[in-house]
Order: C-alpha cells, then sequence, then structure tokens
C-alpha cells in the first residue's frame, strides 16, 4: 500500500505542477493554488533562492549564481542539450531493463524491440538536425535576398538596421542576443537546441516536436499493452472472481487489477504516466507552433503584434479620455447629458481602437503556401531560381 499512495502522489504532483506550469498565468487562475504555483515557477523560486545564497554566503554567493545563470542562459552552452540527452537514453534504458522482458506479449509483438529503438534513433536525429542546422542567419553577404524576399509592413516592421551587425535588418528578421547574429524569419531562441528556430530549421523544429510527441505517446500506449497482456497471461480476472469471489464487470475488477498491477509493476506505471504526461506536454507544445505556422506568425511576431495591439488602444483611450474631458467642460452646467456623452464617446474610441489594432498580417497567405513556406523557405526558392535569372 505504501508504493501505491507514492505512485498516487507523485502523478497527481506531476500534473499539478504542469498545469500549473502552462496555464497558470490564465486570469480565470488569478489568486488559486494553481496561479500561485506558477508565479513560484516561473519567478517566486528564483527569487528567493537568490534571497538565501545572499543570505548565506552574502553579495559573492548572488554574483557567483548570477554568474552561471549568465553562463546557462545568455550565452550559447550545451547544458540543456546534455540533458536531453541523458534524459532520453535514461528513460530508454529503464524502459528496456524494466519492460523488454515481457516482449514479446500477448497483445505486443517482438518486432516493437527494434520499431522503439528506431524511434528514438529518428529522434535523436531530428535533434541533431534542428540544433546544429543554420537557422537562417542573416549577413551582409545575403542580406539583400532575405529584404526582397520579406518585405516590410510598416507596422511591426519598417527599414532600420541592426546596431550590433550593422547591416540593414529585414522585415521578420531578429537580432539574437544569445547567438550574436540576426536571424531571418525569428521565432525564438531555444535552448534545448542551443540554436535559434529560424527561417531554415522550423520544419525541423516541427517535426523534432511532432515525432517526440509521437514517440512518448507510443511508449505510454505499448507498455499499456504490455501490462494488459501481464493480466492475461497471469489470468487475474479469473483468479479475482474465482478464488476471491470478486463480481465479474468492470466496476468491481477495474480498482483491483489497478491495484494489483501499481503492486507488482510499479515502475512499468511509472513510466506510463511520465511518457503520458510528457506527451500531452508536447502536444501543446505542437499545436501551438502548428497554429503559428498556419497563420505565417512567430512567436517573436505574437509578442509585437500584443505590444502594438497595447499602445493602440492606451492612444485610444488617451484621446477618447482627452475628448470626454473637453465636452464635460464644455457643458459643466450639464451634469448627466455630459456624463451620457462621456460614456458614449469612449464606446466609440473603444470600437475605434479594436478596428484600429486589428492584426493585418501580410504575410498570411494561406494555410497551403503558408505551411509550403516552412518547407521550402522563400531565400532558398530565389537561391534556387538565380542561376537561371543570370542565364536568361
Amino acid at each position: 500500500m505504501e508504493v501505491q499512495w507514492v505512485l498516487v502522489c507523485h502523478g497527481m504532483v506531476t500534473l499539478t505542477v504542469v498545469v500549473s506550469f502552462l496555464c497558470g498565468h490564465s486570469p480565470i487562475f488569478k489568486g488559486t493554488p494553481v496561479g500561485w504555483i506558477h508565479y513560484f515557477l516561473t519567478f517566486g523560486a528564483w527569487d528567493y533562492l537568490l534571497r538565501f545564497v545572499e543570505f548565506v554566503f552574502g553579495s559573492k554567493g548572488t554574483d557567483a549564481v548570477l554568474s552561471v545563470e549568465s553562463f546557462c542562459c545568455d550565452r550559447p552552452n550545451p547544458f540543456l542539450q546534455i540533458i536531453y540527452l541523458l534524459l532520453l537514453g535514461s528513460t530508454y534504458f529503464i524502459t528496456v531493463k524494466s519492460s523488454f522482458v515481457y516482449i514479446p506479449g500477448y497483445y505486443i509483438g517482438e518486432v516493437h524491440k527494434y520499431m522503439s529503438f528506431g524511434a528514438v534513433i529518428i529522434g535523436v536525429l531530428l535533434f541533431l538536425l534542428t540544433s546544429f542546422c543554420d537557422p537562417g542567419t542573416v549577413n551582409a553577404k545575403n542580406v539583400s535576398q532575405y529584404i526582397s524576399v520579406y518585405p516590410y509592413d510598416d507596422i511591426i516592421y519598417s527599414e532600420k538596421e541592426c546596431p550590433t551587425c550593422k547591416i540593414p535588418k529585414p522585415a521578420r528578421s531578429k537580432h539574437c542576443s544569445i547567438c550574436n547574429r540576426c536571424v531571418a524569419r525569428f521565432d525564438h531562441h531555444c535552448g534545448w537546441m542551443n540554436n535559434c528556430i529560424g527561417e531554415k530549421n522550423t520544419k525541423y523544429f516541427m517535426a523534432f516536436l511532432l515525432w517526440h510527441f509521437l514517440l512518448c505517446l507510443y511508449g505510454a500506449v505499448a507498455i499499456g499493452f504490455i501490462l494488459a497482456g501481464r493480466v492475461k497471461e497471469l489470468r487475474i480476472v479469473h483468479i479475482l472472481t474465482s478464488y476471491y469471489g470478486i463480481e465479474n464487470t468492470f466496476r468491481s475488477l477495474a480498482p483491483r487489477v489497478l491495484q494489483w498491477l501499481v503492486g507488482t509493476y510499479n515502475t512499468q506505471i511509472l513510466l506510463l504516466v511520465f511518457f503520458f504526461l510528457v506527451s500531452l506536454l508536447l502536444a501543446g507544445f505542437f499545436a501551438y507552433h502548428l497554429n503559428l505556422c498556419l497563420t505565417n506568425t512567430t512567436t517573436n511576431e505574437k509578442f509585437k503584434w500584443r505590444e502594438y495591439t497595447s499602445l493602440q488602444k492606451k492612444i485610444s483611450e488617451a484621446k477618447a479620455s482627452a475628448a470626454a474631458l473637453k465636452a464635460s467642460m464644455a457643458n459643466a452646467e450639464l451634469e448627466r447629458p455630459a456624463m451620457s456623452k462621456w460614456r458614449g464617446l469612449w464606446r466609440r474610441s473603444e470600437a475605434k481602437a479594436e478596428a484600429i489594432v486589428a492584426k493585418r498580417n501580410m504575410y498570411d497567405k494561406g494555410n497551403f503556401r503558408n505551411i509550403s513556406e516552412i518547407v521550402y523557405p522563400l531565400s532558398s526558392r530565389q537561391a534556387f531560381q538565380k542561376p537561371y535569372h543570370k542565364s536568361e
């Protein structure tokens, strides 16, 4: 029973942490334990750690911790890449040692021993492709090419020079402070890949997310079939109904079978829960980035549009306030009508603000063309076509 309660508590804690980390910023969780846990995970824990280090070791200790943070977060380093490889390797090793002894089983064939190994190798290859492929570095040689394929929209992108690289800054590009380079169609810098996600490696990044989601889902389903096979091979249902007098219904048998599985195959249950939760996490990330790809938007542009929207709303609200104040001063003797007029002006300004800040994404050309740009980037098409223009 102790092992079962440990597993139940482990699953509940893991689920709570994952949900809090991913969804705790939502307004519906404001002032709730989920919101508090999200704040603690994203900001509070680090703040308390710095305070504790400063209290115990003084300013020198804080400086040492901040220097480690700078090395891990502000400069290119393989720290998270090593963690990924260790996590993948150790998980596969534990799965092999604990579960492959039951393959082949009643519901699963021996081919899955080799399929699982091949699936892991493909995952590593996608990881290496995303990590070491050029994301689309912009330099003096190719900057004119990127400017020609990505026009400025004069809303969130306008003609300017990168102050660090000292070259014109193409639309949709961004200078990554970690990699110290401008990247075309910049999405974000991924610490797990130790690389930026940009024009030329977004397709590998998407394949990496999709494949690892399917890999974790495959692991969870395979272990589920292994456990179901053990129940069938050992005739657990027959033993429970014949020798223990348990009623032969799902409602009566399911809790007893689950209790037996947790007590007998606790490692496999832990792996199943782990694979399932990680697959949910990866599914969320993949769905988010797939939506960006379908609308030809990047994570960087999401933030830019949000800033633009916020700024336009503030400007509209300021204009509405000024108009309302002017109207109320002109009609000071008519207090109640002035108030209704102020409200009318405010509502009209809000409607106008919504119209002004509506997203005008000129790069969205329809789902099919947007996806084709991910698979076959625009700059690569132009580079391919250049020789034909010259020959003509």
